[in-house]
């Protein structure tokens, strides 16, 4: 069973991820994470804190010589920042230094609903943990996911949809590997240049509003073999478990799978799939159902879009109330992105690159890559 666990404060002292069911015998480098780290990073309407970081990868344990061992992997993605954060963030709890407590509730984050169900006297015990920075270790986790498909000729990838207003028209006829070298040299990974363009405006007027700007990115896996997920059980569908890993990212409010909630405007003679056979082979000529029948892959590119909210801490601060004293405040400002909808659509595909990475260990299960391999091709 494919499985991992993350842990870390945005400004503490490091990341850490355990990754734990990841076959024997995988090509692996600190190189494969780090590149997955700097994509991350990247994108138009980042704050600050990317300036200071590097997201360099030190591999702890489960990788020896190159290739993973079959034990658990640890990973560790130092805060450079938790340099200038010692006295704010120290571990023990030393008398001498005193710092305020932060109270001002900031609507759309944690903070409230954080401070009530771990009985929280300062928002600073939630916001650290709840805060975006986090997903470093899980595009760490991902990166190793991403290797792992690759030996049976799976890839993932993402582009941005929508920021604001300023929508990218989708080229029906271009091909997948375009689209993503296309969204790989934009800085707001919008393949459609005119289209970024004006997502660049977008972020560059809620900058100068003192705001942020949501949006939408899309994430796509090409060679996805038929079968994996089930009809059987709800928790087993592939649908409702890819659904669920991007739905718990930070700022994503809304998710769909293929034409999504466009079903709702079609009748149901122009919303599936038709069938067709060549060369004795199933085939169909479209995509509605994004790659996904009865929570079962069905050999079409799964085809997933999410919606991201504003970034909750902004200069405009929202009208809120102290968590103590329960008066009027404006909302605790910190350092934060203008746009994170870039950089959240590489989250993502960390995030599905490990469901799907689960999902075929469950059907080709293994030991070791070879063994998999062994069983993949029979």
């Amino acid at each position: 069973m494919l499985r991992y666990l993350t842990a870390g404060e945005s400004h503490g002292k490091a990341l850490l991820a355990i990754l734990e069911g990841m076959p024997a015998n995988l090509k692996m480098s600190s190189k494969d994470i780090d590149d997955e780290l700097k994509r991350r990073k990247l994108g138009y309407g980042r704050g600050g804190r990317m300036a200071i970081e590097t997201d360099e990868v030190q591999i702890l344990s489960g990788v020896r010589l190159g290739k993973t061992l079959g034990s658990p992997i640890a990973m560790m993605i130092e805060n450079k920042d938790y340099e200038n954060w010692k006295k704010i963030m120290p571990v023990e709890d030393d008398r001498t230094i005193f710092q305020e407590p932060v109270t001002e509730l900031r609507p759309g984050h944690a903070d409230l609903t954080g401070c009530l169900k771990y009985n929280q006297q300062d928002i600073r015990n939630v916001l650290e943990r709840a805060s975006a920075r986090g997903t470093v270790a899980l595009v760490a986790i991902g990166a190793i996911a991403k290797k792992f498909l690759s030996e049976f000729g799976m890839s993932v990838f993402s582009h941005v949809v929508q920021i604001g207003e300023a929508r990218a028209v989708r080229d029906s006829k271009a091909e997948f590997e375009h689209l993503r070298r296309l969204a790989e040299r934009s800085d707001v990974r919008c393949a459609d240049e005119k289209a970024a363009i004006q997502m660049k405006n977008e972020i560059d007027k809620a900058s100068k509003e003192g705001d942020s700007v949501g949006g939408i990115f899309e994430v796509i896996v090409l060679g996805a073999p038929v079968g994996l997920g089930s009809h059987v059980h709800p928790d087993r569908r592939l649908g409702g478990i890819l659904a669920g890993a991007i739905m718990s990212i930070n700022a994503v409010k809304g998710v769909e799978i293929g034409l999504g909630f466009s079903v709702a405007s079609v009748p149901g003679s122009k919303a599936h799939d038709e069938i067709f056979v060549e060369d004795n082979k199933f085939i169909r000529h479209s995509n509605n159902a994004g790659g996904l029948e009865g929570g079962i892959t069905n050999g079409e590119p799964i085809i997933i879009r999410a919606a991201v909210k504003p970034v909750s801490t902004i200069k405009k601060s929202l009208n809120s109330v102290d968590l103590l004293t329960k008066e009027a405040v404006k909302g605790h400002f910190e350092r934060a992105d203008v746009c994170h909808v870039p950089s959240a659509g590489v989250i993502a595909e960390a995030a599905v690159a490990f469901e799907m990475a689960k999902a075929f260990l469950e059907k080709f299960g293994g030991d070791s890559i070879e063994e998999i391999i062994s069983r993949y091709n029979k």
